[in-house]
């Protein structure tokens, strides 16, 4: 199958390099260019792309902005967004978390590792990098753990190890990495995790993450803990 993407971000040049370094793979198409959030928002809803490469700083409605529209909309919920940015350097990782963005990209990537990134995310997975991990780790640490009334509902509806697959996911480790702790299979991991995220309802890998701090599972700089404990960090 033929993954569909559009570029927003609003220098032609960047732009132009990205479309020339997809145009390499057979397995992907550049369908639409966006130069602002407005712009991406419009051609999402015309293109329905599978995945929207976009850049976070764009005039007017910026990436952050247009991001939350496309992922917002029932209409485009097969489409995937992935910013693009400089972790070292953006602000604004942690928001764009939040707004659905299903991973990051440097816009100094390799080639092989751009087309790869975009069929990884069009298949359903998180671009969720060790580094993206630090600092959504790094964020919940500079605020108390909320105190949610609900989180054991929430979570009541995982099994034991899947509760136990959560965690390990919340610190950043892979399927490979998971299934060692655990000493089960790869394949058995990628299982607890894609039903993990169908039985919370969210989008992806990243979303868990997030859940998994926000809900209390897991802690910054401390062991896991259970939910409704009032345990804060």
């Amino acid at each position: 199958m033929t993954v569909t993407v559009l570029l927003a971000d609003d220098q032609a040049l960047v732009r132009a390099g990205f479309r020339s370094l997809l145009r390499r793979s057979r397995e992907i198409e550049v369908v639409g260019e966006a130069g602002t959030g407005d712009e991406a928002v419009r051609a999402a809803r015309e293109l329905r792309p599978d995945v929207v490469l976009m850049d976070i700083r764009m005039p007017g409605l910026d990436g952050l902005a247009a991001t939350r529209a496309i992922v917002g909309d029932p209409e485009l919920s097969g489409c995937r967004v992935v910013i693009l940015t400089t972790f070292e350097t953006d602000e604004y990782v942690f928001a764009a978390l939040r707004a659905g963005a299903s991973g990051f990209l440097s816009k100094e990537i390799e080639p092989a590792q751009l087309r790869q990134a975009v069929e990884v995310v069009a298949a359903g997975e998180a671009l969720l990098s060790p580094s993206v991990t630090r600092r959504v780790i790094a964020e919940f640490a500079h605020r108390p753990v909320p105190r949610y009334a609900d989180a054991d509902a929430r979570l009541s509806v995982l099994t034991e190890r899947e509760r136990e697959v959560l965690r390990l996911v919340a610190t950043g480790l892979s399927n490979e990495e998971i299934a060692r702790r655990l000493f089960i299979s790869p394949l058995t991991a990628k299982t607890h995790v894609s039903r993990t995220i169908a039985k919370l309802d969210v989008r992806d890998r990243i979303q868990l993450v997030i859940l998994a701090y926000e809900t209390g599972l897991v802690r910054p700089g401390g062991p896991a803990v259970k939910p409704g404990r009032g345990v804060v960090g």
